[in-house]
């Protein structure tokens, strides 16, 4: 059997971000003469300090850009229109790149073409068993309905960080889970004579296909659950020891005893430790877990006196941390629970790969496609709806979500990964009373073809970005866009992106006129890609459109974010 393990490091640096080991090496008995090479300098320049030089087209600004040797071995992929669509520049804009973040452009334009601005998801807490004298001689079941915001302690609708209240107080981090235990205390209810179980059956798959087992540790690799909770993900606090040596603090928050830190694990020679000592290098830390374990290693060293480290590491199963937020709280208010903490989950039980699911035809006629592409819920019959009880079952209390519209704000302003996969599972739960993933993504490849856009120009495995196996063209992204400024929800949808110099992704860049607050883009970085799509309003005063590509560009780097931005800058004064 092979064993896989989750492994994360993170290196803290303050002017890199790569912090080798070193390895032991033995030189060659007669090495051979060779010349000393040249350490690598980046001749890329921000664009804040160098003015661009005069040039008389913008394809000759762009192709002095492009020529400098620290992105030239860069794959490039550029478009530039109007709002009509004609074209005002272009190259390779018919190649296929890794979108990165920018699937979101595709996810949540969908979502507001296919769902309702108002729609709210429920959460709800069931007894499943008979209610007599205050004790339930059954299951509680809390069933999530894909809130995306559940207990996570978000401020909504967002807000620009400019305009926050500085002395804000902050939300407690389970707050909705301690308002349902609450309300079913008011129900009177006093003993739960069975089990509490989370159960998140309204969606399947909770990885989508070529996700790295590398990102699974990590908060944005988190498993999608339609009992979502705290983003499924635990903050973890790394602090050097009070007296500058020994062991470092590690806070968990919510701090529920759910992994077991750094514990002896059989098999294994030594326990895992994070030790407060200067080694002369930037400090290392290093996160692993086995899948499916709740044993979590955090090991490596922090220098005395240095600031807390801040991380965000997944939660393996949601539905069961959920369920044992709520048996916590429950108790808390007086509530015996005799039984465990139990989950219901849902087997994918599909039998078609997802690539051949997403990519069949719908089965409908093109007057029923036109009712698929238009905000509404499909009523079900003798199915249950909005992951309302069955007739076995007693609703003793209920968490509603905030408006879609609010969500998708958030989830473009700050490129959170799990609201957009949640978004892409919510469009066929609402369309066909039952979601999977590859339905979804099934409607939304008919949605972006009814756009406009060509069949053979993307390729989307999720809803957020995350998979590598995502490929789309800079002509399908300048596509989506132009289509989105013809539909009623434009207006809502530019307004979720970030704003350059002001909000989300793009709060630090663009931050100087003329181009702050005139920048409306969705930033994308996965591996080597790394992406910029949206609108601009030009030095003419009118408003193009642009989408940028970029793929193989040198690991650790950020020489090509920086032509990136100067390209913008040139596309601006250009037009």
């Amino acid at each position: 059997m092979i064993r896989q393990t989750i492994r994360a490091t993170l290196c803290l640096a303050s002017l890199c971000t790569m912090c080798p080991r070193a390895l032991p090496q033995s030189a060659p008995a007669d090495p051979p003469a060779v010349s000393e090479p040249v350490p690598y300098q980046s001749s890329v320049v921000d664009e804040s300090t160098v003015p661009l030089p005069a040039y008389t087209s913008l394809a000759a600004q762009i192709g002095e850009l492009l020529a400098d040797p620290a992105v030239a071995r860069d794959h490039w992929g550029i478009l530039v229109t109007n709002l009509d669509g004609a074209t005002i520049y272009a190259l390779n804009e018919a190649q296929l790149f890794q979108p990165a973040s920018n699937a979101k452009l595709f996810t949540t334009a969908a979502a507001m073409a296919m769902l309702r601005p108002d729609d709210r998801f429920t959460t709800r807490v069931i007894a499943e068993g008979k209610l007599a004298r205050g004790t339930l001689h059954g299951n509680l079941i809390l069933r999530g309905g894909g809130d995306a915001t559940f207990a996570t302690g978000y401020s909504l609708p967002y807000i620009p960080p400019s305009q926050r209240p500085k002395d804000a107080p902050a939300s407690a981090p389970l707050g909705d889970i301690d308002e349902l235990a609450v309300q079913v205390a008011a129900k009177g209810l006093r003993v739960v004579d069975g089990d509490i179980v989370g159960d998140d059956t309204l969606f399947d798959t909770p990885y989508a296909e070529s996700w790295s087992i590398d990102d699974m540790v990590w908060g944005y690799g988190a498993p999608v659950s339609a009992l979502t909770i705290h983003d499924n993900q635990i903050d973890a606090t790394l602090a050097p020891g009070v007296s500058g040596q020994g062991p470092a603090t590690i806070t968990l928050t919510p701090d529920l005893p759910y992994y077991r830190i750094n514990a002896q694990m059989p098999g294994y020679a030594w326990t895992p430790s994070v030790l407060t000592q200067d080694w002369g290098r930037d400090s290392l830390q290093t996160f692993d877990r086995m899948p499916g374990s709740l044993d979590l290693q955090i090991s490596g060293d922090l220098k005395p006196g240095q600031p807390p480290v801040h991380e965000e590491v997944a939660i393996s199963d949601p539905a069961e941390y959920a369920a044992m937020a709520l048996r916590a709280a429950l108790l808390s208010h007086g509530i015996k629970v005799r039984g465990n903490v139990t989950v219901r989950h849902r087997a994918n039980g599909n039998l078609m790969s997802f690539s051949q699911e997403s990519h069949q035809p719908l089965a409908m006629p093109p007057a029923m496609q036109e009712s698929i592409f238009r905000p509404g819920k499909v009523e079900c019959e003798a199915q249950r709806v909005d992951n309302g009880p069955a007739a076995h079952e007693t609703i003793l209390a209920e968490h509603l979500s905030p408006p879609l519209l609010e969500d998708i704000m958030l989830t473009n302003k700050i490129s959170q990964n799990l609201h957009a996969e949640l978004l892409l599972r919510h469009i066929s739960e609402e369309k066909e009373c039952g979601s999977t993933l590859g339905r979804s993504a099934q409607l939304v490849r008919a949605f972006l073809i009814h756009a406009g856009l060509r069949p053979d120009d993307f390729v989307f495995y999720d809803g957020s970005g995350l998979s590598s196996h995502d490929l789309v063209t800079p002509r399908a992204t300048a596509k989506l866009l132009q289509f989105a400024t013809t539909q009623p929800w434009f207006p809502d949808w530019k307004a979720s992106l970030p704003v350059g110099g002001e909000d989300g992704t793009l709060g630090s860049r663009f931050d100087k006129p003329p181009l702050k607050d005139h920048l409306f883009a969705k930033t994308g970085t996965l591996g080597e890609a790394r992406a910029l799509s949206g609108y601009l309003d030009a030095a003419s005063g009118r408003t193009v459109i642009f989408s940028i590509f970029v793929g193989n560009h040198l690991p650790n780097t950020s020489d090509d974010r920086i032509v990136v931005d100067k390209i913008v800058a040139a596309i601006a004064a250009a037009e």
